[in-house]
């Protein structure tokens, strides 16, 4: 049993909520003016279109993460636990999301382009600087290649985020993510970082 408080995540913007709840297609106009407190004709002017009220609901909901992810980081001091922490965040997070969100996210340029810079330019050098502090903590192993790792890391998380590889219905994208994960974080560690992890890896 965990003896750290649950982690709770800011709330999802109300544009977001109802994405990942339903999907991006199936909403109608009539919900999306009721979940963001607009009109119709408000709705429309602001965002001509639904890949516009996309974009911007997902360029906000990163943002909401970054935060999220800095008060994580304060609750835990070592590439470990920090890394683990990250994981559990994003597998509760794909829980409440419906697989019709991220099969819809593929078919929007836009927004699927800015959640892959987001990997680029934020995820990429997050999940570096945890491998080399970890390595340097004494909890990964010394003799890993950390770029190769990070771009390991990075690919697992498009797989994860990409429905189609695996039989529709089948899996939920928390329990994919969760799966292509955890044994291969843990496969990293030293013996002492394993020790270290073993409570967050119990608990996921």
């Amino acid at each position: 049993m965990s003896t750290f408080p649950p982690f709770v995540a800011t709330a999802f913007t109300a544009g977001m909520a109802v994405f990942r709840r339903q999907g991006v297609h199936a909403p109608t106009d009539a919900e999306l003016v009721t979940a963001l407190g607009t009109t119709p004709a408000a709705l429309a002017a602001q965002y001509p279109d639904r890949a516009a009220l996309l974009l911007h609901s997902l360029r906000t909901d990163l943002e909401r993460q970054k935060q999220d992810h800095v008060r994580l980081y304060a609750r835990f001091a070592s590439a470990v636990e920090r890394l683990y922490a990250l994981i559990n965040y994003t597998i509760e997070d794909l829980v409440v999301t419906n697989t019709a969100y991220l099969t819809d996210l593929g078919q929007f340029p836009a927004a699927w382009q800015l959640v892959q810079d987001h990997l680029a330019t934020y995820s990429t050098p997050q999940l570096h600087q945890l491998l080399n502090e970890g390595i340097l903590q004494g909890l990964f192993r010394s003799d890993i290649n950390i770029r190769l790792v990070t771009i390991i890391l990075i690919q697992q998380v498009n797989i994860a985020i990409t429905p189609d590889i695996f039989p529709a219905g089948s899996f939920q994208a928390a329990e994919i993510f969760r799966s292509i994960f955890l044994y291969y974080i843990r496969g990293l560690c030293t013996d002492q970082g394993a020790r270290l992890a073993a409570e967050h890896f119990a608990r996921m």
